[in-house]
């Protein structure tokens, strides 16, 4: 039967004391300091090359190839899950070095919208606080932000519906995804739930703890605000109000969480897309597990549905996401908002999207970007 081998500097069966092992760290983190300049010097270079190309600063789709090789390449004992986090925060942080990445989002401080931002580009970026979805949509298609990071699904209450109709009538496309654990914390000046007249959140957070509140606040009024940071910044101001929010917000308003994980699907999760314009990038190229988003309509007659979806079929193309929105037009039309799995550039997608195009009154890609496969 083998042993492990004994630790480098210590006898067989012992371990080297605790100022040995941080001389041993203090060393290791010099030569990844040194390591991480020269990646910066690379990158710096990478970026002139950029800009005589006329190339995006930003490749989705580049970075993913970079993460996926990494965790296939990872011998341990570091967790493979721990390998993505940790390579945006470097890639972000050279990223800077070339320009900064201006992302909108739902503010303030403290939101969920923020967290998906700060995860998806790293904290090496130039935050542009919105106060609705709609600012969001408007600061990057004005150019006032590189790319606009808004909430489209939510496992618990489906799709967010503001998202998917400005969709509709923006020049914005989607260029990747994230999604993001989702903890409601019910937040307040004091310790405890005595006095709560109020409790303020987005109306999203609100229905995702509708279970909750009804058995623990059922006399509290219910108050939906534009999002779940500005109910904490309320929060703060006045004792007889809760909020429903991070501990992100928390901790940058000054509030106690009163009671931890209210949310009442254990597993809540929301969906964000990351948008920009097309004059700023243009669609990623194809990474191995991409996504493609539609819009469109069909004409009100019998079985235009279904003849829309034969083409996905006979080219046997995943469809991932099927949701429809009335087209406000009086007349009981709607449009489907589709999400295909796959990239234009693969033979049978293309073929599909051509058939499909052809069924529909209306049609519009809203993007092809790299998932997430984990």
């Amino acid at each position: 039967m083998s042993t492990a081998p004994a630790p480098s500097g210590g006898d067989a069966g012992s371990l080297p004391d605790l100022p040995t092992l941080r001389q041993r760290i203090d060393a290791v983190d010099r030569e990844l300091l040194a390591l991480l300049n020269r990646r910066a010097e690379l990158a710096l270079v990478v970026g002139e090359v950029k800009k005589k190309d006329g190339s995006p600063v930003f490749r989705p789709e580049r970075e993913a190839q970079v993460i996926d090789g990494l965790k296939a390449a990872n011998p341990g004992p570091l967790h493979t899950d721990s390998v993505a986090p940790i390579w945006r925060e470097i890639m972000s942080a050279c990223r800077a070095l070339e320009t900064p990445t201006r992302v909108a989002y739902l503010g303030p401080a403290g939101t969920f919208s923020e967290l998906a931002a700060l995860g998806y580009f790293g904290s090496s970026l130039f935050r542009v606080p919105c106060s609705s979805i709609d600012e969001v949509f408007r600061s990057t298609s004005a150019g006032a932000a590189d790319y606009g990071v808004v909430p489209v699904e939510n496992s618990t209450e489906g799709v967010v519906a503001r998202s998917l109709d400005l969709f509709l009538h923006t020049p914005l496309f989607i260029v990747g995804e994230t999604s993001l654990f989702v903890r409601h914390n019910l937040l307040r000046k004091t310790t405890d739930m005595d006095g709560i007249t109020a409790v303020l959140a987005h109306p999203q957070a609100l229905a995702q703890c509708h279970g909750w509140l009804s058995t623990h606040l059922p006399q509290a009024e219910r108050r939906p605000v534009a999002s779940n940071a500005e109910g904490a910044r309320l929060a703060a101001l006045d004792p007889g109000l809760a909020a429903i929010a991070s501990e992100r917000a928390g901790s940058e308003f000054g509030l106690h969480v009163v009671a931890p994980a209210i949310q009442d699907e254990p597993h809540n999760r929301t969906r964000f897309a990351i948008v920009t314009r097309p004059e700023h990038q243009k669609p990623p190229k194809a990474s191995g597990h991409d996504c493609t988003s539609l819009v469109v309509s069909v004409a009100n007659k019998p079985g235009a549905v279904h003849d829309m979806l034969v083409p996905l079929k006979t080219h046997g193309v995943s469809m991932t996401r099927f949701e429809s929105r009335p087209a406000r037009s009086g007349q009981w039309e709607y449009y489907f908002y589709i999400d295909l799995q796959g990239h234009p550039d693969e033979p049978s997608l293309a073929q599909a999207l051509v058939e499909l195009r052809q069924t529909c009154a209306f049609f519009k890609v809203l993007g092809t970007y790299p998932v997430d496969v984990h």
